[in-house]
């Protein structure tokens, strides 16, 4: 324990010693300090008002002392003198420190400097705080120490609080938007005994009373896809989803997906709808289309670009889809694996390197190898290219989407060819999701839209741990 800790632990005891309980009890009838200062009026002095907040800072004068206070919502300074609150009460002010949370009734009044401020009759303390703020309420400035101690970092730095404020808001609309389409929010299961619906490495977990091993999920499509048949016609869920992977500024290996279904639909009306959500989101958060990423801005303005995958492969590797010899010296170039490689993994690993680092702006990329798309139904101009879409925004992948395979004869083949290549991910066909789709599954569009990535961009945050309150780290 440093000494700065002792000196907080002295001061409890003496509060205690006083007969005060530095740990407060209910205190009612409070008001955000936000609207305290939307409710102040010029010339009256007779607007009561309660607050509660986080002591910010402490400026004493002889028999008056300044203080501010914080709360999620904003800070306000709070005025209490000697004669006012008695000398009893005005001794307790000794023994306050910088993050005690108290609360404060009294009049607002404005001062000479023009600052709204709490005349107090009566102040509480409802918590003692025995650790220092970090760097003296300054803001908590190192990375790794924000991410490890979110509690302190959301107090000490208020943008850090948006952030996390404007996510739940982005949430509520993405829900209302969607429930105004008819769509129902449903809940499938965390733990699966096959994990499916994504081609992604599943963290593993035992069931001890059934003696039996289930995977975290690491998608939902395979459950939704079983309420299609079932007759819910339009579903979404906002789920968490776990893919045992590495961990960068734009993953974290526990993340939030909004995954629907809308039946009789298909990618282009996925299209649509992504689309007219996200612009809708945009205008709504900023007035406008054009928005700051990091050092650039994105111009969201609709329509948005849709271009092929072929296209975007030509356009900006130069080399052709169709040309494998083409393929693989450019893939040697970039020092990307070729051996046993065939040519659509080929392309897309030059894709994945090459294409998606040049798409800034929105874009949906439509139209990829069926081969990489093994719950897609393919183009009626092309069987090699499946109706699928992936929308890239400031060089990331935001949102996946299918016009859903719902032939089940062909899923049964696709599913047996994928496992003969990717074994080692679980080994095992979701018998069950076939035998659904026996039963037949309307044609449907399907899409899932990253979160977590959606709020890193309309929020101006270049890390996901910047957007997650609570991101995976290294031990320390």
């Amino acid at each position: 324990m440093d000494k700065f800790e002792q000196e907080r632990l002295d001061k409890l005891h003496k509060l205690r010693e006083k007969g005060i309980e530095p740990y407060g009890k209910r205190y009612d009838n409070t008001q955000s300090i936000k609207s305290i200062l939307d409710s102040f009026v010029a010339d009256r002095n007779d607007i009561k008002v309660k607050a509660a907040g986080r002591v910010a800072t402490i400026r004493p004068h002889g028999k008056t002392t300044f203080m501010d206070i914080r709360d999620w919502t904003g800070k306000i300074q709070v005025y209490v003198k000697l004669d006012k609150v008695g000398a009893e009460k005005f001794d307790i002010l000794k023994l306050l420190d910088l993050g005690d949370i108290i609360g404060v009734e009294g009049a607002l009044f404005k001062t000479r400097t023009g600052e709204i401020t709490i005349y107090a009759d009566e102040f509480t303390i409802l918590s003692k705080s025995l650790l220092t703020p970090p760097e003296k309420w300054h803001g908590l400035k190192d990375v790794e120490l924000r991410h490890r101690q979110r509690y302190a970092d959301l107090f000490t730095n208020p943008e850090v609080m948006g952030t996390f404020l404007k996510r739940i808001q982005i949430l509520k609309y993405i829900r209302k938007f969607l429930d105004d389409r008819c769509f129902v929010e449903v809940e499938t299961p965390m733990m699966q005994s096959i994990p499916g619906g994504a081609v992604a490495r599943p963290f593993i977990t035992h069931h001890n009373a059934l003696d039996i091993d289930l995977y975290l999920r690491i998608a939902p499509e395979l459950y939704l896809k079983r309420l299609l048949v079932g007759g819910m016609e339009r579903v979404y869920e906002i789920n968490r989803n776990f893919r045992n992977e590495g961990i960068s500024t734009r993953h974290n290996p526990e993340f939030t997906m909004m995954e629907l279904y809308q039946a009789y639909s298909d990618y282009n009306g996925m299209m649509e709808l992504t689309e007219s959500l996200t612009t809708s989101l945009v205008k709504e958060l900023y007035g406008g289309y054009e928005i700051p990423f990091g050092d650039r801005k994105i111009d969201m303005t609709p329509p948005w670009r849709r271009a092929t995958f072929s296209e975007l492969l030509k356009e900006h590797s130069g080399v052709s889809f169709e040309d494998e010899a083409g393929l693989a010296r450019k893939s040697k170039e970039l020092g990307l694996e070729t051996q046993g490689v065939d040519r659509d993994n080929m392309a897309n690993n030059i894709f994945e390197q090459v294409v998606e680092q040049a798409l800034s702006n929105p874009t949906f990329v439509i139209d990829y190898p069926t081969s990489i798309c093994p719950l897609t139904k393919t183009c009626e101009y092309d069987p090699r290219f499946a109706q699928r879409f992936e929308l890239y925004i400031a060089t990331m992948e935001v949102a996946n989407s299918y016009s859903e395979l719902n032939d089940a004869p062909e899923q049964d083949k696709r599913f047996r060819a994928q496992l003969g290549t990717e074994a080692d991910i679980a080994g095992k066909i979701d018998e069950d999701f076939l035998t659904a789709l026996k039963y037949g599954m309307p044609p449907a569009g399907g899409l899932g839209i990253g979160i977590d990535r959606l709020i890193m961009i309309l929020t101006n945050n270049v890390s996901i741990r910047e957007v997650i309150l609570f991101p995976l780290l290294k031990p320390k």
